[in-house]
């Protein structure tokens, strides 16, 4: 240990003497705070303390000898860690402390006022102590998972929500029982930890070749002309890791409003993911211990992986995260194959998007593609799948748009994806034909019930339950504002498709052979005398899934062990994605059992039908662009 060493400004005396190497970021320990942080020994590093009013207070120097490798650690005897405001300065660069646990400055959301004063954001000290009593994982199965992702501010913004409590994580937890009715058991948050919303404008300047004098009835000025102030909503930036965003808090302490968030997901059985976006050049060791830091601390279940050179292997083999969710777009197949015994690893990418949107909207779709997608599976691993989300239309808009409409965003519609394989039925944007707004909604309907249906994971992203457009637009990360808030207010016009989406989630859940961990086998695996998964045409056990086809019977078998009911299930699911009518045959049942139509995405906004209604012919007859599902008993 360093000798120690009195350092006396401003009146105050700190005592500095080498720290604790072992953790990161800045801790309260023993009558002061100890810094640890990463800096080259040759580098000339200070600690800046700041007063309330932003300006620096003192500056403390570290000493070259605390050093360990690239880790340099000071304890400061008699510095309050709960009123700490400080930054480190390292080699003149003035650096936030990446591994802070609070970010002061950032409280009041868009505050432009912060720009001017480039101390005015600083790392801080959050008390970790909170009550979590009897707190446990919900550790949903994956059969049983459905996801919701939703935006804080995005999704509580709108004139529907109180007053005081828009843009809050208190906002969000006052609307857990609605995602509970709807089915939902697991929320995936977008960043909800400390970036940047501001986007800095930017300056466009006259060449110095242009030479102007102003003249008193000149209508433009050669100023600087100032472009349309942005900001990012969504969070996709380089961020400080370890802090809770301050101005999604309703009151004066985020990590306590997050993790009282956290704790009421948890007593309705219901679990938190957290959307984690890693810039390339982000340190690999950081990452890990911001999600260690976050399982730890906040009891978070789960984490959707973005950016680029991720340690993904290292994360999926870390002990901390042994039992949380880990979702990414890819993994390496050593890792995807590995048996385990709690499986929490999840492909989460277009794969799905792509050839169902295909389809559904006559962009070349085929039918062999469609039915890989629908069973798509693995024992190791599971699969999320999603037709729509925040990078790109709303499901709304998916039927409503055939060309995107970004022009609000400032980028003169050079942003967001030109590949959206979406329609407009015949009118671009809002119509008021009848004819129109049927298919659309059918189409909807549609799109809902096949992904319900599907074995993989369903994801839905906020306000598409509730028929929300945002107008065409489909990069709306910039859109603080209605287009890119769920809108709560909204006439009960789409009520009906809301109890849809909720009827298709409580249908999968009640029919897990549906939604089976383990992949169909297209074979008689279980002995029940029909395969687990067979396909039909016009005629039964009959299909061709290859050229131009779209239409397709699915006939799913199994035993559904703990449902109180003794014997084989049978659900069968017709697809037509013709505009025209078709037929396809039903198989005949064992015994005396007979087939029931419980669903029909035809039969305008009450797709399920009040009563079974029982189907006697060898074949039924599917409308064109329709879902149904029968049942055999």
């Amino acid at each position: 240990m360093q000798a120690a060493k009195t350092k006396v400004e401003d009146g105050m005396a700190y005592t500095i003497k080498e720290g604790d190497y072992r953790q990161y970021g800045a801790s309260a320990a023993g009558g002061g705070v100890v810094f640890t942080f990463e800096a080259e020994k040759e580098e000339d590093c200070s600690i800046l303390l700041y007063g309330k009013d932003g300006g620096i207070r003192q500056e403390l120097k570290v000493p070259e000898s605390c050093c360990r490798g690239a880790i340099r650690s000071v304890f400061v005897a008699g510095l309050k860690a709960e009123s700490l405001r400080y930054n480190y300065k390292i080699s003149g660069t003035v650096v936030t402390d990446p591994y802070a646990n609070r970010i002061i400055g950032r409280e009041r959301w868009r505050d432009a006022g912060r720009v001017k004063n480039e101390f005015r954001v600083c790392g801080g000290y959050s008390d970790d102590t909170f009550s979590w009593g009897t707190d446990v994982h919900p550790e949903i199965p994956r059969h049983e998972m459905f996801l919701y992702k939703l935006n804080i501010r995005g999704f509580s913004m709108d004139a529907g929500i109180p007053a005081k409590e828009r843009g809050t994580f208190a906002a969000v937890r006052d609307k857990i029982p609605y995602l509970k009715e709807l089915g939902v058991t697991t929320v995936e948050f977008m960043p909800v930890y400390e970036f940047e919303e501001l986007i800095l404008k930017e300056k466009a300047v006259l060449p110095e070749y242009i030479s102007w004098q102003v003249r008193k009835e000149d209508q433009i000025k050669p100023e600087a002309c100032a472009m349309p102030e942005r900001v990012n909503l969504w969070g996709y930036a380089p961020a400080n890791y370890f802090a809770v965003k301050a101005s999604y808090a309703k009151g004066q302490d985020a990590a306590v409003e997050w993790k009282k968030l956290i704790r009421a997901l948890h007593e309705n059985h219901m679990e938190c993911v957290m959307e984690m976006y890693f810039p390339e050049n982000v340190n690999q060791n950081l990452i890990l211990d911001a999600l260690r830091y976050w399982v730890r601390e906040y009891h978070v279940d789960g984490f959707h992986l973005l950016g680029e050179n991720l340690p993904v292997t290292q994360i999926a083999q870390d002990a901390w995260l042994r039992r949380t969710k880990i979702f990414c777009a890819g993994f390496e197949n050593a890792v995807l194959w590995h048996p385990c015994r709690y499986p929490h690893l999840y492909v989460y990418n277009d794969e799905y998007l792509y050839p169902v949107r295909a389809l559904l909207n006559h962009k070349n779709g085929g039918m062999d593609a469609f039915a890989c997608q629908q069973r798509k599976q693995h024992q190791y691993h599971g699969f999320v799948n999603y037709i729509s989300d925040n990078n790109g239309f709303s499901l709304r808009d998916l039927f409503c748009y055939e060309q995107k409409h970004n022009e609000d965003n400032g980028e003169e519609n050079r942003d967001g994806s030109d590949w959206n394989l979406s329609a407009n039925y015949g009118v671009e944007g809002r119509s008021r034909k009848q004819r129109i707004v049927r298919i659309r909604e059918r189409q909807m309907c549609n799109a809902v019930a096949v992904l319900f249906l599907a074995q993989g994971v369903p994801l839905l992203y906020e306000g598409d339950e509730t028929g929300d457009s945002q107008e065409g637009n489909n990069n709306a990360y910039c859109q603080d504002n209605p287009t890119g808030w769920v809108n709560w207010k909204k006439d009960e016009r789409y009520a009906w498709f809301r109890e849809f989406v909720a009827r298709m989630a409580a249908f999968r859940r009640e029919h897990p052979v549906l939604a089976a961990d383990m992949p169909k086998q297209l074979s008689d695996a279980k002995g029940t005398g029909y395969p687990d998964l067979s396909y039909h045409g016009e005629n039964a056990w009959i299909s061709d899934l290859s050229g131009e086809r779209q239409s397709l019977g699915m006939l799913y078998c199994g035993k559904e062990d703990g449902d109180g009911t003794e014997g084989e299930k049978f659900l069968y699911v017709g697809c037509n994605f013709h505009m025209g009518p078709t037929r396809l045959a039903l198989p005949k049942l064992p015994g005396k059992k007979k087939w029931y139509l419980l669903m029909d995405t035809a039969r305008e906004r009450a797709p399920f039908l009040k009563e079974e209604e029982r189907v006697d012919a060898p074949r039924i007859e599917l409308c064109g662009q329709s879902v149904v599902i029968l049942t055999g008993k």
